[in-house]
């Protein structure tokens, strides 16, 4: 049987480096021969191969029966976390965390939800580039954007089975 995995980036494009997720996705579809996303296109519609991937606004709990097709998901996003590194790359575990926004989740929660109600274990990295701009227009800052393509090297090594080192 063979393994299935789902990338997600999640953000917001109006939103400057936000939006960083949706550079990264589009970046491992072009290296899948795929096409890019776009405004209307959060690539949810075309699941179905041994990697897929897709960019959404924010992670909602409508995510755990799709993810329960899955072995492994990879979440994309921006990050402000001093303790970081500007690439932030790190296992997720399951972990219950509420939130007070009800329709938000961590990846951590969506994991552990999904564990608790389909008694299915998914393997979750997280990979997090921090933001420096979240003004309100569209562009990653030269600063967020030189750490796309070294997260597109980390999430595919990862995908390939290497031995990565989370940072």
């Amino acid at each position: 049987m063979m393994s299935r995995t789902l990338i997600i980036g999640y953000g917001n494009v109006d939103r400057a480096d936000d939006g960083v997720a949706l550079e990264v996705v589009n970046a491992l579809r072009r290296r899948q021969g795929r096409e890019a996303l776009g405004e209307e296109n959060t690539g949810m519609e075309e699941l179905g191969a041994e990697v897929d991937s897709a960019f959404l606004s924010q992670l909602t709990p409508d995510l755990m029966e799709i993810l329960c097709g899955y072995d492994r998901v990879v979440f994309v996003d921006a990050h402000v976390c001093e303790g970081f590194d500007d690439l932030h790359c790190e296992p997720v575990t399951p972990e219950y965390t509420p939130s007070i926004i009800t329709h938000h989740l961590t990846p951590g929660m969506l994991l552990a939800l999904i564990k608790a109600l389909y008694q299915r274990e998914i393997v979750g990295l997280i990979v997090s580039i921090r933001g420096h701009d979240f003004d309100f227009h569209r562009g990653l800052s030269r600063e967020t954007g030189a750490h796309v393509q070294p997260a597109v090297a980390y999430i595919l090594q990862w995908l390939n089975g290497g031995k990565a080192a989370a940072r």
